[in-house]
């Protein structure tokens, strides 16, 4: 401790103030002694020379034990070696070391692990030679603790909620329990939660409720490459059914939602583990000895329950901890609850999109089809594309694939409002061009009873896209118009594909620009590519080279079209695609012309006879004749009607497809009317009778005039 001082002759003067070393010392000594911070003096060898009081409690081994000794001989429990390594740098190089940090268990509370701040500064004789280290040690148990925590706490916003999945979520707050918190975890949600809907209100009064084991988490998982299955099998599976047993915290937490702390699983002393055997075994066979469970709540309503076990780690839960759980819960069960709201409307937007896109394509003749709707991923949701396969009047077919702008609920009620605009259009047989410019007309006017946007208004109609195609089996046409929509691929039979040069219209809702159509005579064989903008184009790929992709898997014509689709999907760089993609894939077909005949008549009241002996030899040639009767007074009624209401030259033809249809076309375009004639009336009932034996009729007008047609189920052999 240093050279004693000495009283001499030239301090005589002094000597009735000076304290003898021997005073000096044991005042020292007792300083030492009785200092709130543990010290202690080793030599060079690292052995202990000196050691304080307070050092000496909190190591629990008593002082004769401790000198002559080094720490890793006596506290095997701290990280001896550590400690004494930077004992050794300190001996070296003379710099101290200030609060340096490190955990561990002594004999003096064996049980938990504390958490010492210890600084170090080397002793030197009189000469200036290394003659050993002190060192001071503080217990920060603590402030390790609060520190931890804060960790902990951080880490939850970084971890948990990272998507809007009900499930990943619950995964999530396990692996950040897991090992920090507990050394096993077990997250169970009420099975509506999984579905998006929102539990009743209150507790959980069923004595058996449909709790699902959604996330779990051990410590042992991943040292060695394989789940914790001892533990696993114990308990429950991923996906499985959750027991709760009678009387158990986690029954008592779905009923008053409060927290549980079991700091020892001991059956003689909980009597409720007692009664439950199973759980018993399981705790005895695992080794589970301490036990948390923390309600799952957000907004008054359980959703599940969490349990936290420790099975490893000595240290049983405390009070500290069960707060610290309850903290990580109560986030997680706002990040759950987001995910089960977003679950909820996202499944009701897909209802309302799968309600609104085509169950089924329609049963045609003109075409084969093929289609997919391949969706953004899941927080994109879902979105406005839309294709549509529409039968019209002469065994035609409308082909039509669209675009709304946005994802989401909005998207999807626009698209739905859009493509029932499209069919109600598409009913009146107008052409692709005059139909785009209809729609327009539409779209303008949902813009304007929205409002301009502003306050929340949606406008996802304004820019929507849309292509029309109509297809002609008899003449082999098809008639093409786009409101800002990329063009059709069109493959050839001999496995060319072009992307036709059609008119470039304007995006629906601009007003004021015209649309242009293009016609097209199509081989039979054909394939007629309608797609959106998402299979084409991205963030990180141009259109161009979308487009010469999509022209590459288009290679091989004659495939399936099912597996046309499949190549054609594959050229996207990801899947899910960034944006959604909508893709009609019509292969043309050609009606034979042994189906399809017609006759010029003229506009003379003596020739109605005359059709209808022509129609009624044609239905005996092909079989038809139990429906020639009703053919017959079809063809009697349009044509007289022709006669008497239009002008020259008349048209009548018979398509056999999968229904008769029967047309008469004149040169007028005066629009037939459907009207009850008065019982004193002479005429007037001949369209009420033919609306009452076709299953369907109409007109549609032609750059000549108008046809008038209708359609008969054939009773017949085909």
């Amino acid at each position: 401790m240093g050279t004693p001082h000495t009283a001499g002759a030239d301090d005589a003067g002094d000597a009735s103030s000076a304290v003898p070393w021997g005073a000096d010392r044991a005042l020292l000594d007792h300083l030492l002694n009785r200092a709130p911070i543990g010290m202690a003096v080793v030599d060079r060898d690292l052995r202990c020379v000196w050691i304080n009081d307070q050092l000496e409690e909190r190591g629990g081994i008593p002082r004769d034990k401790r000198l002559g000794r080094r720490l890793s001989e006596v506290l095997p429990g701290l990280p001896a070696e550590h400690i004494e390594a930077r004992m050794r740098e300190v001996l070296a190089t003379g710099v101290p070391l200030i609060d340096h940090e490190y955990q561990g268990r002594t004999a003096g509370d064996p049980e938990h692990v504390h958490a010492y701040s210890t600084s170090f500064f080397r002793l030197e004789d009189g000469e200036g030679r290394a003659a050993g280290v002190c060192y001071l040690v503080i217990d920060v148990t603590d402030r390790w603790r609060a520190r931890q925590r804060l960790a902990l706490l951080s880490d939850i916003g970084a971890r948990i909620g990272t998507t809007l999945d009900v499930a990943r979520t619950a995964r999530e707050l396990a692996d950040v329990a897991v090992p920090d918190l507990a050394d096993f975890v077990a997250v169970d949600l009420l099975e509506p939660v999984l579905r998006g809907v929102e539990p009743e209100p209150g507790p959980v009064r069923r004595a058996n409720p449909d709790l699902i084991r959604v996330g779990q988490r051990s410590v042992r998982e991943g040292r060695h490459g394989s789940p914790d299955d001892d533990l696993v099998e114990s308990i429950a599976r991923i996906g499985e059914r959750a027991p709760v047993a009678r009387n158990s915290p986690g029954a008592r937490c779905l009923v008053d939602g409060k927290a549980v702390l079991e700091p020892l699983l001991d059956p003689d002393l909980l009597p409720w583990l007692a009664e439950d055997r199973v759980s018993t075994d399981r705790t005895r066979r695992v080794g589970l000895h301490s036990m948390m469970v923390v309600p799952i709540r957000a907004r008054g309503t359980i959703l599940g329950v969490t349990h936290f076990f420790r099975r490893d780690t000595p240290d049983p839960f405390e009070s500290d901890d069960l707060i610290l759980a309850e903290e990580f819960v109560s986030r997680a069960a706002v990040c759950i609850d987001n995910a089960r709201r977003f679950t909820h409307e996202h499944a009701a937007a897909l209802a309302l999109q799968r309600s609104l896109l085509p169950h089924g394509l329609p049963r045609q003749t003109a075409v084969e089809v093929a289609s997919r709707y391949l969706p953004a991923d899941d927080r994109a949701g879902v979105g406005g594309d839309w294709f549509d396969v529409i039968p019209l009047s002469g065994a035609r077919v409308a082909l039509v694939v669209g675009d709304v702008a946005g994802h989401g609920m909005h998207a999807a009620a626009t698209m739905g409002r859009l493509r029932a605009s499209v069919h109600t259009l598409a009913d009146l047989d107008m052409s692709p061009d005059e139909l785009l410019a209809h729609l327009d007309d539409l779209v303008i006017r949902f813009v304007d009873e929205e409002g301009t946007g502003e306050g929340g208004v949606d406008t996802t109609a304004l820019g929507a896209s849309c292509l029309y195609a109509v297809y002609d089996p008899v003449s082999r046409l098809c008639t093409m118009a786009r409101a800002g929509h990329p063009p059709p691929a069109l493959v050839h039979p001999d496995g060319t594909v072009e992307f036709p040069d059609l008119p470039t219209g304007p995006p629906l809702g601009l007003g004021g620009l015209p649309f242009e159509a293009a016609e097209l005579e199509l081989p039979e064989g054909s394939l007629l590519v309608l797609y959106t903008d998402g299979l084409v184009e991205g963030r990180d790929r141009d259109v161009e080279s979308g487009m010469d992709r999509l022209r590459a898997s288009l290679a091989d014509p004659d495939r399936p079209l099912d597996e046309l689709c499949r190549s054609v999907l594959g050229i996207l760089p990801q899947n899910p695609p960034q944006d959604d993609v909508a893709l009609l894939i019509a292969r043309t077909r050609k009606l034979d012309s042994s189906k399809v005949v017609s006759w010029d008549l003229p506009a003379d009241p003596a020739f109605v006879a005359e059709a209808r002996t022509l129609a009624g030899r044609q239905l005996a040639e092909w079989g038809l004749d139990e429906i020639a009767f009703t053919t017959e007074l079809v063809v009697s009624e349009l044509v007289t009607n022709a006669i008497r209401y239009a002008s020259g030259p008349i048209r009548l033809r018979l398509i056999r497809d999968a229904t008769l249809i029967c047309e008469v076309s004149d040169a007028t375009s005066t629009t037939p009317r459907l009207r009850h004639a008065r019982t004193t009336d002479e005429g007037g009932r001949g369209l009420f009778l033919v609306a009452q034996f076709t299953q369907r009729w109409g007109t549609r007008y032609t750059t000549d005039g108008k046809t008038i047609w209708a359609e008969l189920l054939l009773s017949g052999p085909e």
